[in-house]
């Protein structure tokens, strides 16, 4: 049973079939006591009218009054005569074929017309056209359970279409037509987001066929590449990811079974693909008629781009320079470094291997390059014979890169013509040149002719492997239940350069690793050269900060963290308070175990950043350089910000002389300053200090410091990551302290992530509250919770290695 508002189908591939049906019908109206006009229903009938559609067994045919009515249209005469002929073309243009290409004379004969309109030869041809397709009166085929559907894209200047298709008994038949006129800027598109952008069109008008059947995209082109690679626009990305929710495979296009399918695309065409038919760089007139070497056809249908390489050898060093140029005209400057002697020669081979590697890095799939070496081209066209070893080595490693590109070119230039890769081969041949501009140069420590040492890789099967199974060959598990779960996923994955990279939420694209690879990266962020020893979670969220992702990663973070020796040493004990407070004694010698008080701690609002400083003193430590052994801290209330600095005495000057310098020059005068009842802070100098720049000094209660209790927090913190850190060399405190307050500045919590990344200081802070501060916020943290959403789900078909 099928109902639209107040439509209702009830059919049955039986007669048998027919009568329960019918039955169970009346049964649900007669419980809700709806009632018919017997004048408008049919019963047992073998085909009949629905939606304004003929619905029988042989599918779905369009309303022969309606296709009689375009039949019998004159030609039109007036901008409403028009106007009805498209509107009735618009009723029935899911059965035919590019429908918004046949009418596009008759709207362009509207344009800028109110009144008398021009009617074209054009116009004339497109009208009599429509009435000859409208006569054989288009079938659409019905659908089945399990079907699998098959999709053809056609582009045009200004329209894209797409035909759905259903194969049976060895033949195709058409299921519904999609057409769609571009609009401004999409007429502007590539060629090549065209076609993807009809993909987008049909999935959108098309859904609930896209919802319920497996989608095959029947195309020449490399659309599921464009979609999934790194570089792609905004645009792109966005369409792959409306896209990824479908079961979509896409196919090379084989022959054509149809007579439906084939009218469709015999009239695929692309107007610019018919002008470009000669490359984009004629031949120079300066060469002569044997320099101009044989070369693959470019299709400038196709991104192209440009290479320009010079190599460059003298008495000061070895170098070269290249320039790519991307088909949106964005130079790309590159200078290289030889780390050892090469000729000018093999110079010009180290230009030209290093410009097709980056291209390959940019997924150029067709080149033109230009060079001024005469040896060079000619080696690589098969003009001249290479017959030095060094030459033969750099002429088979350039043929092999030049494999990998699906079309290429190489032509001789004059040096004046390639002055600018021939400035930036001198600028890194030099030992020392100054540049107007940055300039990114890279040292080369051994020819490309030299084979690099490869280590042994692990084999064992991985948590990636159906993943790039999938994406790389379209390989699915056998198990319909896994196979729908790793295509679903997949959606979020994507392959560069032969590793598989994640879509994050808070950053563009994770590394993918193993669980081992993934526990080295923990290791090195816990206890590495710049580890702090974090928690679990500030552990997991730094490793996806830096870009890396795996399954598991805060489950093993967790696990990391507990197996720590240090941080299990040094870890706070947390006690509830007993009835009389007992003392507990630590089974760890150098362990925190904070004593938590029967009363609640009273909180101290900040209104807005900076405007209220908690100041307390660390010491005596173990003595350090220059005989430091105290330490000063600050904490901002709002932001939960730290400063902190290294002191040989706590005399009132030097405290005065900290504030002024580390929260007033920095910061702004605050509002007030909260500190406890020592003489460094309560003393008559300070007070006056503090008066003078009208700062509100408040003093903790005596013998309780959970008055400050949030400079405090940051005391206990600094402390433990400190010995930590020093194990038993504790003099280097002073040296570490900066480290120290630069990685508790890297940890989010919720009151401090209006912070930048790193912790640096946005001007905006001195505002008293952004109107977007809880949205970024809010943001932010939500990104580093969905990086983890993953977890359990993938563990169902994760395999540990």
């Amino acid at each position: 049973m099928e109902v639209y508002v107040d439509d209702m189908l009830v059919k049955s591939r039986t007669a048998d079939q027919h009568i329960p049906s019918l039955s169970a019908m009346f049964t649900i109206l007669k419980q809700y006591k709806m009632r018919f006009n017997p004048t408008k229903c049919a019963f047992g009938v073998a085909s009949g009218k629905f939606l304004g559609f003929m619905i029988s067994q042989r599918g779905i045919e369009a309303n022969p009054e309606k296709i009689q009515a375009i039949l019998d249209m004159t030609i039109p005469k007036t901008v409403k005569d028009i106007q009805s002929l498209t509107g009735r073309v618009a009723a029935l243009t899911r059965f035919i074929s590019k429908a918004t290409d046949r009418c596009a004379p008759f709207f362009k004969a509207l344009k800028g017309t109110k009144r008398n309109i021009t009617w074209t030869a054009e116009c004339e041809t497109a009208f009599s056209e429509l009435k000859k397709y409208m006569g054989w009166a288009p079938l659409l085929s019905t659908l089945e359970h399990g079907d699998i559907l098959v999709i053809y894209l056609s582009v045009s200047a200004s329209v894209v279409s797409s035909v759905l298709i259903r194969s049976k008994d060895n033949a195709e038949h058409p299921v519904h037509y999609v057409s769609k006129a571009l609009q401004d800027a999409e007429v502007r598109y590539p060629y090549i987001e065209k076609l993807a952008f009809a993909l987008v069109v049909s999935a959108r008008r098309l859904r609930p066929y896209f919802q319920a059947h497996t989608i095959h995209v029947l195309t020449n082109q490399p659309l599921r590449q464009v979609l999934q690679k790194p570089e792609t626009s905004g645009r792109l990305v966005k369409w792959a990811i409306e896209l990824g929710e479908f079961d979509i495979h896409y196919k090379p296009r084989p022959a054509m079974r149809g007579q439906a399918v084939a009218d469709f695309l015999s009239e695929f065409t692309e107007p610019q693909a018919s002008a470009a038919t000669q490359l984009v760089t004629e031949p120079n007139p300066s060469l002569s008629q044997d320099q101009t070497p044989t070369q693959n056809t470019l299709d400038l249908t196709q991104p192209l781009w440009t290479l320009f390489v010079d190599g460059s050898s003298n008495a000061q060093g070895c170098g070269a320079g290249l320039v790519l140029v991307s088909p949106d005209k964005v130079a790309l400057e590159y200078a290289l470094r030889f780390n050892f002697q090469a000729s000018n020669n093999e110079a010009e081979y180290e230009a030209l291997l290093a410009g097709l590697r980056l291209a390959k890095e940019m997924d150029a799939r067709q080149i033109q390059i230009f060079s001024d070496s005469q040896l060079v081209v000619h080696q690589v066209n098969q003009n001249f014979t290479a017959k030095d070893a060094s030459m033969t080595a750099y002429l088979q490693h350039t043929r092999h890169l030049l494999a990998t590109f699906h079309a290429h070119s190489i032509k001789q230039v004059p040096r004046s013509e390639n002055s600018h890769a021939d400035a930036l081969a001198r600028l890194a041949s030099a030992l020392e040149q100054r540049m107007g501009r940055h300039i990114h140069i890279e040292f080369l420590a051994q020819p490309s002719t030299q084979a690099p040492l490869i280590c042994t890789i692990d084999h064992s099967p991985t948590w990636m492997d159906p993943i790039l199974q999938f994406l790389q060959n379209q390989t699915l598990p056998a198990n319909p239940a896994e196979a729908r779960r790793v295509r679903h996923r997949s959606a979020r994955y994507l392959i560069i350069n032969g590793s598989l990279y994640k879509r994050g939420f808070s950053l563009p694209y994770l590394r993918c690793l193993t669980p081992k690879e993934g526990h080295y990266v923990l290791r090195e962020i816990h206890e590495g050269i710049c580890g702090n020893h974090s928690g679990a979670r500030s552990l997991a969220h730094k490793a996806i900060r830096q870009g890396y992702f795996w399954p598991s990663l805060h489950t093993d973070a967790q696990a990391f963290t507990q197996k720590c020796d240090k941080c299990q040493r040094f870890a706070n004990i947390p006690q509830l308070p007993a009835e009389p407070l007992t003392a507990m004694v630590s089974p760890w010698p150098f362990a925190n175990i904070p004593q938590l008080p029967a009363e609640p701690l009273t909180a101290m609002v900040s209104p807005w950043p900076f405007a209220q400083w908690g100041l307390d003193l660390i010491g005596p430590m173990p003595e350090g350089k220059d005989q430091v052994k105290y330490a000063v801290v600050a904490v901002d209330y709002f932001t939960k910000w730290a400063e902190a600095e290294a002191l040989a005495t706590i005399t009132a000057a030097r405290i005065e002389s900290f504030v002024w310098q580390s929260i007033v020059c920095r910061f702004g005068i605050p509002n007030s300053i909260v500190t406890d009842n020592g003489l460094q802070f309560d003393n008559a100098k300070f007070k006056q200090f503090c008066s003078n720049l009208k700062i509100r000094l408040c003093f903790a209660s005596p013998a309780h410091p959970q008055s400050n209790g949030q400079v405090e927090a940051v005391n206990k913190i600094i402390k433990k990551t400190l010995k930590t850190k020093l194990d038993k060399a504790k003099g280097c405190w002073p040296e570490l302290l900066p480290e120290v307050l630069c990685l508790e500045s890297l940890k989010r919590f919720s009151s401090r992530r209006l912070l930048g990344r790193l912790g640096s200081l946005q001007r905006a802070l001195y505002r008293f509250r952004l109107s977007s501060y809880f949205a970024a916020s809010n943001r932010r943290w939500w990104s580093l919770i969905l990086a983890f959403s993953s977890e359990t789900d993938m563990s169902s078909f994760w395999v540990e290695c």
